[in-house]
């Protein structure tokens, strides 16, 4: 089994905190999950997380208007420069301060950020301008705040750049020296500016404050000097309207779409309004929950706007003129406790802390359907073999059973007194349905018909902590406790009796292997043991601990090396082939162990988030006061806004429960579940984090033409003429012009076409497909496009089968394409069939002609050579007079290429076999 897996995507959380970005087609938005950025495709219904990380969360994000270069800032000022469309990372920096906002001005080579009560101007790093050392270089520095800055603006122009700041003011800034007089500060809000905003015209500022006012600044004269000439008057920003939001709870964010003159504001209680500028008509009023709005973003078309609310980690984006949602995610409440893939490997399925069942779609990374029947923490799930069932037990006292076609639950499982069950399993047959409690020892077995509780299996002297059936063919169900024992029953058979496996420690996690002949359990002394069912003997142990990475927490004085916290793994799985075993549990790491070698294929660190305990592993000094670390001292009296004081968000995926109030509880890193993928080639972690999900990667596709840079349309045209058409159809792909990649697909000589569609590198072959279903319909060769189809399909079938969803677009296209020439030929085919049929009787007729011209054109012949010999003599007079002669010859001679002529013409104006036969009888 491979073992090359690396990070692919995050499920589970959508939205943390800071501000969300469309991208400039306005077809992706992009959200800060914690310490890393996730992207979402609303036009292909797909997802894909970023794979760097920050080492604490993000606070700002932006995106420049090519689309090309990704900036992202954490809490602490520290900023990642992202190739966007490679994905990969550029450059690493530090601001040195706290930055709350960064926008990149609209020509692209600059950008302004908020770094605490300054804003910093920086130009763009460009690869066309001479290189330099050091990749940010920063223009400009504006001073004149006398608090921090919240957001910062450009104008359409890229000249001018508005603050807004905590000391109730807002700034004009100028980017040019020649531009300078124009600095102006704008007083009057009693409260701090959340925003401020050019219009279209630039001749008009609007600010918006927190208690809910909006401002009106036009450029004008001073009053009272309308009557004095220009050159004497005293221009300058003054207040021309204010209008109030009048909302019972406080403006938390907003933004402005100059080109529509639409104001979308966003308050603490969930509800957002929209707004038209100047006259500030309220066009909608809605609310998306009871929880505040964090962030809102515009598209660039001014369609769709984006929501963001940190408190409940959703994410909506909503089209406004229809009043319908585009996309609408959200992350769970708490923390996850288990996750099941399904049978097929396309969805996985994650139960949390909050009660709620979530089905997410592992190609998109969105959520299908939630489930929230369940009163208490859902414990366990498990999938029926066929798929279409599943089930969850939960703190409540209940099993339920769901079927994830009609997306309900059809069946409920209670034991006879009020007990809590941690774990469940489910026989491959999908006829028996078990579960574990920790209050009880018992382990309760329910009727999947009838949903009647069939036996109570006793036996464990103390709580049941996993349970876990074997295959269909051996059909045993593996259950471990706390009292140091793993029991094997038969469910089925007449005995129900179970040889106690007995082990050194407690039980915590156990794993049946895919052919029921092996199962492996994590005891609490960092142990796992492996044993045989059919001997009952122990077949190997591994020692984990050494392979454990346990973080520092914040308030411990000692290192992670000496460290004991977590030193054992809470949940294991097999691989599909049961020779790869992954392992994780309350630290910082994923251990991935080759069984038949006993040895650690690698190791996967799960995060390199400072802010959450169990990431440091050495102890600085400099950040322990008084016994007490510096991270934990409560500073919101320092602060000026009480909302912003949430030191420790207990409501983290991942985090403990426990006292509200006490002020140095902080999120833990954890792994509660792991679980391989039934295709193998993945498995999933559910942990502090969200739902990490690793790969194999297969997106490494070798691509010829990055070997040589000299990519041009001149020299891929040059390619097709001398007959290189696999490297001219990449060349053309590569540049992506639309009129190219046409002239090039069409130049292929068509034997050629199989060998070019064998050859073809395999990350072409998604988009040369996606570009026959886009012309095949107005293209006029059919037999030709057939053709590419064919040889495509025949030569990378394999990979177009294990990458569907690269290839939904296009093969929909095509599927099109070939349904049209389908019934075009049938419809020619019901059309032309009188005709067919005349041709085929013309045909036999035409035959029949032929015939019998073939036998007068020998007789005429003989005919002329006896007269030819018989008037020999004759010659001489016959040129005398040529005149006579050719009436003559029109009347009673003939030559032999006349005669031919005339007969043929006869035989060609004949209508029928009967009229033909007349004229032969009468020539003759």
């Amino acid at each position: 089994m491979k073992s090359d897996f690396k990070f692919s995507n995050l499920l589970g959380t959508v939205y943390r905190q800071g501000n969300i970005v469309f991208s400039p087609d306005g077809t992706c938005l992009l959200s800060p999950v914690g310490n890393r950025v996730s992207v979402f495709d609303l036009i292909h219904n797909k997802s894909f997380t970023f794979n760097y990380e920050h080492r604490k969360n993000i606070s700002a994000i932006a995106l420049n208007p090519q689309g090309s270069l990704l900036m992202s800032i954490d809490e602490d000022g520290r900023a990642i420069l992202v190739n966007f469309k490679a994905r990969t990372v550029l450059h690493h920096f530090n601001f040195k301060n706290k930055v709350r906002s960064i926008e990149f001005s609209p020509d692209g080579t600059h950008f302004a950020v908020a770094a605490g009560r300054f804003v910093e101007v920086w130009k763009t790093p460009d690869l066309a301008e001479d290189r330099q050392f050091a990749p940010f270089v920063r223009y400009r520095v504006y001073a004149g705040h006398y608090n921090d800055v919240t957001a910062v603006t450009w104008s359409n122009d890229s000249r001018f750049i508005l603050s807004a700041s905590k000391d109730m003011t807002a700034r004009i800034f100028s980017l040019h020296s020649e531009d300078k007089s124009v600095k102006m500060s704008l007083a009057g809000h009693r409260d701090y500016v959340v925003k401020a905003f050019f219009d279209s015209t630039q001749e008009v500022i609007y600010t918006v404050s927190k208690d809910g006012a909006i401002f009106r600044w036009e450029y004008t004269e001073r009053p009272g000097e309308e009557e004095l000439p220009e050159e004497e008057k005293t221009m300058s920003w003054r207040i021309i309207s204010k209008n109030f939001f009048f909302s019972d709870a406080s403006l938390k964010c907003c933004t402005f779409h100059s080109k529509s003159n639409l104001l979308i504001v966003g308050f603490g209680n969930g509800e957002f309004r929209l707004y038209e500028m100047p006259s500030f008509t309220l066009i909608q009023q809605l609310s998306m929950g009871s929880n505040g709005v964090s962030t809102i973003t515009v598209n660039p078309s001014g369609e769709w706007i984006a929501f963001g609310s940190q408190s409940m980690g959703q994410l909506l984006v909503y089209e406004w003129q229809s009043e319908s949602y585009i996309l609408r995610q959200q992350g769970h409440f708490d923390s996850m406790n288990a996750l099941a893939y399904s049978p097929d490997g396309s969805r996985i399925v994650t139960a949390s802390e909050d009660g709620k069942i979530k089905i997410w779609d592992i190609v998109s990374g969105f959520c299908l359907a939630t489930f929230d029947e369940h009163q208490s923490s859902v414990t366990g799930v498990a999938f029926a073999k066929r798929g279409q069932v599943m089930f969850s037990s939960s703190l409540d006292g209940t099993v339920r059973a769901w079927d994830l076609i009609r997306f309900r639950n059809f069946r409920t499982f209670t034991s006879t007194s009020r007990i809590q069950f941690s774990s469940v399993a489910v026989d491959p047959s999908g006829e028996i349905v078990a579960a574990g409690s920790l209050d009880n020892f018992d382990i309760q077995i329910w009727s999947v018909q009838t949903s009647q509780l069939l036996d109570q299996l006793s036996g464990h002297e103390g709580p049941i902590s996993y349970l876990s059936f074997g295959s269909e063919a051996n059909a045993k169900l593996a259950s471990a406790s706390w009292d140091k024992t793993v029991r094997v029953w038969d469910i089925f058979g007449r005995s129900q009796a179970s040889e106690p496996f007995d082990l050194t420690s407690e039980c915590l996690a156990l794993s049946m292997r895919p052919d029921s002949k092996e199962f492996a359990v994590s005891t609490m002394d960092g142990k796992i043991s492996f044993f045989d069912i059919e001997s009952g003997r122990m077949i190997r142990e591994i020692d984990g601990r050494k392979d454990i990475l346990q973080g520092r927490y914040k308030e411990d004085e000692f290192a992670s090396a000496n460290s004991k916290r977590g030193k054992h793994f809470t949940t294991i799985a097999y691989s599909f082939d049961g020779l790869t075993l992954i392992a994780g549990g309350n630290n910082n790491s994923i251990c991935m162990y080759d069984l038949p070698n006993e040895v650690l294929l690698k190791r996967f660190k799960i995060s390199l988030n400072m802010q959450l305990n169990g990431t440091l592993e050495y102890l600085n000094s400099k950040n322990i006061v008084d016994g007490n670390a510096v991270d934990l001292v409560d500073r919101s009296g320092e602060l000026s806004d009480a909302e912003e004081n949430h030191k420790a968000d207990l409501r983290l995926p991942g985090s403990h429960r426990g006292d509200a109030g006490l002020r140095s509880t902080r999120p833990e890193v954890r792994v509660m579940s792991v679980g391989f993928s039934p295709t193998a080639n993945a498995f999933a972690a559910a942990s502090t984090e969200g739902l990490l999900v690793y790969s194999v990667d297969d997106s490494l596709l070798f691509d010829p033409i990055d070997l040589d840079m000299d990519v041009t349309p001149e020299n891929t045209l040059q390619c097709l003429n001398e007959g290189e058409y696999l490297n001219a159809i990449a060349m053309a792909f590569r540049l992506n012009e639309q009129y190219l990649i046409h002239k090039v697909y069409e130049g292929v000589n068509k034997d050629d076409i199989p060998l070019v569609a064998k050859d073809l590198p395999a990350i072409y072959v998604p988009r040369i497909l996606e570009f026959i279903g886009s012309i095949a319909m107005e293209s006029q060769h059919v037999e030709f496009n057939l053709l590419w189809i064919e040889n495509l399909i025949t030569a990378h079938g394999k990979f177009i089968t294990k990458n569907k969803h690269l290839f939904v677009k296009g093969l929909r296209s095509i599927q099109r394409f070939l349904s049209r020439v389908v019934k075009d030929v049938i419809g020619y085919g019901y059309k032309v069939n009188y005709l067919v049929e005349f041709l085929l009787v013309s045909s036999k007729t035409e035959n029949m002609v032929l015939e019998a011209n073939h036998e007068i054109e020998d007789v005429i012949i003989e005919d002329i050579e006896v007269d030819a010999a018989g008037n020999h003599e004759d010659e001489e007079a016959e040129e005398e007079s040529g005149d006579e002669d050719e009436e003559d010859n029109d009347e009673g001679w003939f030559g032999p290429g006349d005669e031919q002529k005339k007969y043929t013409d006869n035989f060609s104006n004949s209508d029928s076999d009967s009229e033909s036969e007349e004229v032969i009888q009468d020539d003759d």
